[in-house]
């Protein structure tokens, strides 16, 4: 028998200063048998680092053609695609053929790490990429929040993330290790 995927519930409300970008919307979540709570949350970050009305979770783990998220425009041609992970340099070189803007949330520091080193250069070659690290630590913090059915207030200026449900707060920062194929 063939495992489900949990759905998780989040009402969030962004307010985007460095975008200028103010939404309130409910998401569902499906996370996969296969996929960690800190691969889950991340993946919400990620949405909340985006928000938009058109930004959309994919078939995620289940497709190999798809992002976790994505952002299409009226003609269905990719202006964002953001992925998960620690992808090879090929799947992302593809990402960045397809489309207009790439980022990358890289999480869990010692194969990130490595990681890095290996592609750095060959990934450096992408003028539409970004990579964002997040540390174990604030990681672990974010997972703290989850909950089958969460509401999150979400508040983004210069770049830092100020994350809070009714018992906690969290200050999040990414590490840019690429921005746009330069080093910050």
């Amino acid at each position: 028998m063939a495992l489900k995927a949990t759905i998780y519930k989040a009402s969030v409300n962004v307010a985007d200063m460095d975008r200028n970008v103010f939404l309130d919307s409910n998401l569902t979540l499906a996370r996969h048998p296969s996929e960690t709570e800190e691969r889950m949350m991340l993946r919400l970050l990620a949405w909340l680092c985006h928000a938009s009305e058109r930004l959309q979770f994919t078939r995620g783990l289940c497709a190999d053609d798809e992002p976790e998220i994505w952002r299409m425009n009226d003609h269905n041609a990719i202006e964002e695609w953001i992925e998960l992970g620690l992808p090879e340099e090929r799947r992302l070189r593809k990402a960045c053929n397809r489309a207009a803007q790439v980022v990358l949330y890289a999480y869990n520091a010692r194969a990130a790490q490595i990681w890095w080193q290996q592609q750095q250069s060959k990934l450096a070659q992408q003028e539409n990429l970004t990579v964002r690290f997040l540390d174990d630590q604030q990681l672990q913090a974010l997972v703290a929040l989850a909950s089958r059915s969460m509401t999150l207030q979400a508040t983004i200026q210069d770049g830092v993330i100020w994350l809070s449900d009714q018992q906690n707060h969290l200050e999040i920062t990414f590490t840019d290790w690429l921005v746009n194929g330069k080093a910050p």
